[in-house]
């Protein structure tokens, strides 16, 4: 069950003690704005509608915001006062919203909202509805200032906050069981199914990165502010060391069948061994997951590096589009960026071709080619045709000893050159996929030793 904390109850458990300081109020200007009365469209019973609400929360807005620092690490904060007529966005609300992100950027901060909202306040009509250009106009500014903002979505988030500072957040939390979605509980379809509205079920759908209970929120804003504080590292980070325990593969095939092994290290092996503290990212943002991609941002010895990595499935489209929204984002953030190359390559049924697999490819190679922060790659198994490379940092690709490269798989290449399925090993030979071909022909710029107590 929700237990439904006011603003500053949601301040108070989230921050260090003693540390929130609030912000002023901005001065409303008149106008359309003005709130004197019964509001721009004369409302009757609005100024009443205001006043039991202050009286009731003790708050003269449904927005409190300030800094404090969380974790010992400062942010700017923002919280929606649910009980103030359901948390809604007024003007004055778009008031202090604005100057909340302002003071983020002038001060060089972090952006953490706390959002608990029913939408737009109908009594203010469009001058309501108008402030979801406002605030999405802030997070514009914000994010091309290079600071994170982070979003924790509490019971309910729902209408035109979800759709702005939720979902426009660039890590999206979520308590189990809030109520998640642009349609409120009272205008939704009878007949809609209820958990698509919940912090459960977007999260299924890729638009929520996690589920934190109340009782761990605390520590996990505070690892993502830690993450994005840390040190960033103008060049390549290293690539992981090996984890198998084998040596360069004498043939081609020899090369497909290591890497094709089901005992072999995958993925997440190599990111518990490289960092010390990893966070998650998840999804697309377009209702997609890609169970074998893994993305986030983590910790390697106190510097922060972002990573994509593939789990050795075929890679769907949600994976390329997620892999591409991360490294955009390490990108505007400064951090390096990790990839691990682990695919037979992409997906290619029919569900793959409609959901874009073509153009996730290319989004993903986009994202890659227009990076500009440092880029390093570390192949781990399989690397299948263009479904591999999309997720390769140019010239600068590492392999393992159990890991092979190749334009397509030998099996397939012996069918589409009209040789008997026998030719599959000889292929895989003159296609020159083993580790040490790929260095020799300059695809890979080395072959990573094994990791042992000296070379972690």
């Amino acid at each position: 069950m929700i237990i439904r904390l006011s603003a500053r109850e949601a301040l108070a458990a989230l921050t260090d003690p003693d540390t929130f300081v609030e912000l002023p109020a901005p001065q409303t200007e008149s106008g359309e704005g003005d709130h004197d009365g019964d509001g721009p469209l004369d409302w009757d019973g609005y100024a009443a509608s205001r006043a039991r609400a202050a009286s009731r929360t003790g708050e003269t807005e449904s927005v409190v915001t300030g800094t404090a620092l969380i974790g010992g690490r400062p942010a700017a904060v923002i919280s929606f006062e649910f009980g103030f007529l359901g948390g809604s966005l007024g003007h004055r609300t778009g008031d202090r919203l604005e100057a909340a992100y302002a003071h983020a950027r002038a001060h060089r901060l972090p952006l953490v909202s706390l959002i608990a909202t029913g939408g737009s306040r109908m009594q203010e009509g469009m001058v309501a509805l108008t402030q979801l250009q406002r605030v999405a106009r802030q997070g514009v500014l914000t994010r091309a200032a290079g600071l994170a903002q982070i979003a924790v979505l509490r019971d309910p988030t729902t209408g035109g906050g979800w759709a702005t500072l939720g979902a426009g957040a660039d890590v999206v939390l979520a308590l189990p069981g809030a109520q998640v979605g642009f349609a409120g509980s009272r205008v939704r379809p009878a007949d809609a199914d209820p958990a698509a509205y919940t912090a459960e079920g977007q999260y299924a759908s890729g638009h929520v990165d996690a589920l934190v209970p109340a009782r761990e929120l605390p520590g996990t804003v505070a690892d993502w502010l830690r993450v994005l504080a840390a040190p960033r590292s103008a060049s390549p980070v290293e690539p992981p060391a090996a984890l198998a325990d084998t040596v360069l593969p004498e043939t081609g095939w020899e090369a497909v069948r290591q890497a094709r092994d089901p005992g072999r290290p995958r993925a997440g092996a190599y990111l518990d061994a490289y960092f010390g503290l990893r966070l998650p990212l998840r999804g697309d943002r377009a209702g997609g997951v890609d169970e074998g991609v893994m993305c986030g941002f983590g910790l390697r010895e106190g510097r922060a590096v972002a990573y994509a990595a593939q789990c050795g499935t075929a890679t769907r489209p949600a994976g390329y589009r997620t892999a591409a929204r991360v490294i955009r984002l390490a990108d505007r953030l400064g951090i390096p960026v990790l990839t691990l190359v682990d695919t037979p390559g992409a997906a290619n049924d029919a569900a793959a071709e409609h959901a874009g697999a073509g153009p996730a490819i290319a989004d993903a190679f986009a994202a890659l080619a227009a990076a500009t922060v440092p880029l390093t790659t570390l192949l781990i198994g399989e690397g299948g045709s263009g479904g591999a490379l999309a997720l390769a940092a140019p010239g600068n690709t590492w392999v393992t000893p159990d890991s092979y490269f190749s334009v397509i798989a030998p099996e397939p290449a012996a069918a589409i050159l009209k040789r008997p399925a026998s030719e599959a090993h000889a292929t895989a030979d003159q296609l020159r996929v083993r580790p040490q071909d790929l260095v020799a022909l300059g695809v890979a710029r080395g072959v990573v030793p094994r990791r042992t107590p000296d070379n972690p």
